[in-house]
């Protein structure tokens, strides 16, 4: 089948002429064949169910007490830690198939094309269509209570609860982002263009929540992958797609943690600071680099001959 080709990453070149209206950049999608999106996404999990075992193999050598019904919070944590990274491992082993050159801007860690004060908008539009549709679908399913903070044992003790809060609110809108908007959504794309991608990552985004979210909340949790992903699609970055998970995920946070509104506003901002620094110094590292072709390569990153 043909892949569809939509408007190919946000390139705008300069006119030499005097300044006009603002230009809307012309999209360039790495050209990631489909299949991969699911691959992906399997070998995420499988990566993450072995890494898994190499942290808690060692943990049970040690004495810890670890049962089907039971883990350690410290123990949930670094599984949880151990799976996001998988995520992202194996959305950087799929985009470099072929001998292509990985770059992090594939995957949308660019700025927005729309600019902040419009991302803004959107993300905050995201937010509250997802907040309304949960809020209507637990009370007609009489959604249960999310117990994940209690399996990270956060009322354990403070190192767990401030690292469960960077878990959640931090390290995991980062993977989870990276892997389903940066790369799954972005490769089926090349199937069939943005609404059927887009619906499709909701739904596996939604899936893969099951065992740490309830039941009912799944479907929600679907809702906001599709809105992520167009997010995604009308911003042309990543950047507001992990803010917007972020700010989900650290309201959901005091909410079931019981926190007052300065409380969670105190964590939101916490939050957003730490993937900005996570993120300046990925750039100061040179991993997050401008969308710029470099010489001996085509626009995607494939290095010539490959």
């Amino acid at each position: 089948m043909k892949p569809v080709q939509e408007p190919l990453g946000p390139l705008v070149v300069p006119s030499p002429s005097a300044p006009g209206p603002r230009e809307r950049p012309v999209e360039r999608i790495p050209p990631w064949p489909p299949w991969t999106a699911p691959a992906a996404l399997v070998g995420g999990i499988v990566l993450a169910a072995v890494a898994g075992l190499l942290v808690d193999l060692p943990a049970l050598a040690l004495g810890v007490n670890v049962t089907t019904s039971h883990v350690p919070g410290g123990l949930e944590i670094a599984d949880t830690v151990v799976q996001d990274a998988a995520f992202v491992a194996a959305a950087v082993f799929f985009a470099g198939l072929g001998g292509r050159t990985v770059r992090a801007w594939q995957f949308g860690l660019r700025p927005p094309w729309t600019g902040w004060k419009r991302a803004a908008g959107l993300i905050v539009l995201v937010f509250l269509a997802f907040l309304i549709f949960s809020v209507i679908w637990g009370s007609a399913f009489h959604a249960e209570k999310d117990k994940l903070l209690e399996q990270l044992g956060t009322g354990e003790s403070t190192g767990l609860l401030l690292l469960s809060a960077a878990l959640t609110c931090v390290i995991a809108p980062i993977c989870e982002e990276f892997l389903f908007r940066g790369f799954i959504f972005t490769a089926l794309r090349n199937w069939h263009g943005t609404w059927p991608a887009a619906i499709i990552t909701g739904l596996a985004f939604g899936g893969v929540h099951v065992g740490s979210a309830p039941v009912v909340d799944l479907v929600p949790l679907a809702g906001l992958g599709f809105g992520l992903c167009l997010l995604y699609r009308y911003t042309g970055s990543l950047y507001p797609c992990i803010v917007a998970h972020s700010l989900n995920n650290s309201i959901a946070f005091g909410s079931l943690e019981g926190w007052r509104w300065q409380s969670v506003i105190l964590l939101l901002l916490a939050a957003f600071a730490a993937i900005g620094l996570i993120a300046l110094g990925f750039m100061r590292a040179g991993v997050i680099t401008p969308e710029t072709p470099t010489a001996g390569s085509d626009a995607f990153g494939v290095a010539s001959g490959g």
